[in-house]
């Protein structure tokens, strides 16, 4: 079977603001434990003539915005972010998991080797493996079944990658969705397990 993947975003975006009126651009916070930005800010020179500042104008304070690239499998049951920081890849807990449960399905075992072997390309010695549940019964139901779910993922990844592999792993419960819950389509992306890992200094992309 062929899977479809539909390429969602790619961005590089580096932020020169002009003056008291500048807005600066904002993503959503990554949930506790994500890897921050390592990348300096540019040298601007602020007096250089392609700038066009109007009289009385000043650059604001450089910023970079990490790239960032995100492909989704077509119907959405695998998503993989990547950056020049990390890679991220986001399992819907229904190719993972029966309903309400963190025992592991026949296709799971597939899809995590899969990702083990990323990680293992990449030479990344430390993996993040963090559970979500949408906002359906109770907050502390989805924490309990949310780490459940990312421990089960995290014993599978441990038999392919290196032993000295440090994990933290984590249950968010219905924290930190990507889609609204209104919807079943939306809580259905944020039943997932996240699987990420930094670059090495050599595999940035």
């Amino acid at each position: 079977m062929t899977t479809t993947y539909r390429r969602l975003a790619a961005l590089a975006i580096v932020s020169v603001a002009l003056g008291p009126l500048a807005v600066p651009m904002a993503y959503a916070d990554d949930p506790p434990g994500s890897a921050a930005s390592a990348s300096p800010p540019p040298v601007i020179d602020a007096n250089a003539p392609g700038l066009m500042l109007p009289d009385g104008a000043s650059l604001a304070p450089a910023k970079v915005l990490d790239i960032k690239q995100i492909v989704e499998e077509e119907g959405g049951q695998q998503r993989r972010q990547d950056t020049n920081v990390d890679v991220t890849f986001a399992l819907q807990a229904e190719v993972l998991f029966p309903k309400n449960s963190a025992k592991l399905g026949p296709a799971a075992h597939a899809r995590i080797a899969a990702i083990a072997a990323e990680i293992n390309n990449l030479g990344s010695g430390r993996v993040r493996v963090f559970g979500f549940t949408d906002n359906l019964g109770t907050y502390e139901h989805g924490l309990k079944l949310s780490k459940q779910r990312a421990v089960a993922v995290q014993q599978v990844l441990a038999r392919s990658l290196d032993p000295g592999t440090s994990f933290d792993i984590r249950g968010y419960s219905e924290d930190y969705p990507i889609a609204d819950n209104g919807s079943e389509e939306g809580r259905k992306k944020n039943r997932r397990v996240e699987i990420s890992f930094p670059r090495t200094s050599s595999s940035a992309p």
